[in-house]
Formats: C-alpha cells, structure tokens, sequence
C-alpha cells in the first residue's frame, strides 16, 4: 500500500479516535496505519517534561531557532512511515507550518520513554524506524529498568552507535547533555 493511502486512513482513524473516550495515537509502521490507546504513567509525562526542559535550555545557545517538545508527529512518506514521538528536536519554526506532521529531515533528535504495556514499540520498531527516517539521535528512556540508551550515526537505514547508561548519569545525546538524577523509574504495574 503506497504512503499516500495510509496517511489517508491513518486521518480516518484519528478523526475516528476523537468520538472515543480516553487518548488515542495513531502511527504508521511497517504494518502500516495503528491506533492505539495512549495511558502513560504520569512518571512518563515527568520525565518527558524534564528532557524537554534540560533539552530546550541548551539548545538556546547550541541551536537557535530549535525547541525541544511532545509531539507532534514526524513522517517520511518516502519509507511511508509516520511515529509520534514522546520528544523530538525541531525547527520552533516548524510548529506553525499547515498540516499535522513534521518532515522528517527537519528533526535533529526524538526522544521516547518506554511505555510499560509495548515496550517492544520502542526497542523494536521505532529503532528501526528513526535511523531509516534519517533522524540523527534517538534516545530511549526505560522507567521499568532504570536505563538509558543512545542511539546515533545513522547508516543505510541503521545506527551504527549504541551507548548505555543508568539513571543518575550524565548523558551525552549529541550535542547535549541530558541529567538523569531526578528520573524516576515505575513503580508496581508500571505507576
């Protein structure tokens, strides 16, 4: 199916998405178009704002011009996908643009907390996913385990560089440094 028919069901779903209750995503992945019901732990939505934060601090100097937010949704209609990010590193010009995802090649970097319910979505898909979008930088942060991964140097459709890191370091991702000090990992069921 060619990426112009999935966007065109992935916005019926959305609209679809609206009449229900709770919060919805809708992604395009190698399986094409999903909906998927959205409940992050509200220690998802802490650490989200603390990367955005510590992200957008630095990027000031480093990147003018560039934010670092939640959403919106980044797309390659070239590989037909479409990822809602939990982070990503923008163009703050790009938010004012007409439609409802980002091109791909503006993003610098994407950010993605791992959620207790589908883990194997960020680990998985999104990693192979991102490099193949040609997106820089791809941060995991896993509230389960107390981890951190980067992924960087995208090559043919893969990144090449994969370092490791618990909760209280330092952590290089790019150009940045994101303090992981005051993450907090999930509590039981994933609280």
């Amino acid at each position: 199916m060619d990426y112009v028919k999935m966007r065109a069901i992935a916005e019926q779903l959305d609209a679809y998405a609206e009449q229900l209750e709770g919060s919805w995503s809708v992604e395009i992945g190698p399986s094409g178009p999903v909906l998927a019901m959205t409940r992050p732990p509200k220690r998802h939505a802490g650490t989200v704002r603390r990367i955005c934060s510590q992200l957008g601090d630095q990027l000031l100097g480093m990147h003018p011009g560039y934010i670092c937010a939640g959403g919106p949704e980044i797309e390659q209609p070239a590989i037909g996908r479409m990822r809602l990010p939990d982070a990503i590193v923008i163009p703050e010009a790009a938010l004012d643009e007409e439609g409802f995802a980002v091109d791909a090649t503006q993003v610098l970097a994407v950010v993605e907390i791992v959620s207790p319910s589908n883990p194997h979505n960020d680990y998985i898909e999104k990693l192979a996913d991102y490099p193949a979008m040609g997106i820089p930088h791809y941060m995991i942060v896993d509230p389960r385990t107390g981890t951190i991964e980067v992924h960087s140097d995208p090559c043919k459709g893969c990144y090449t560089r994969k370092d490791a890191y618990i909760y209280g370091d330092a952590v290089p991702f790019g150009p940045w440094t994101v303090a992981t000090s005051e993450f907090r990992r999930y509590g039981r069921a994933g609280e």
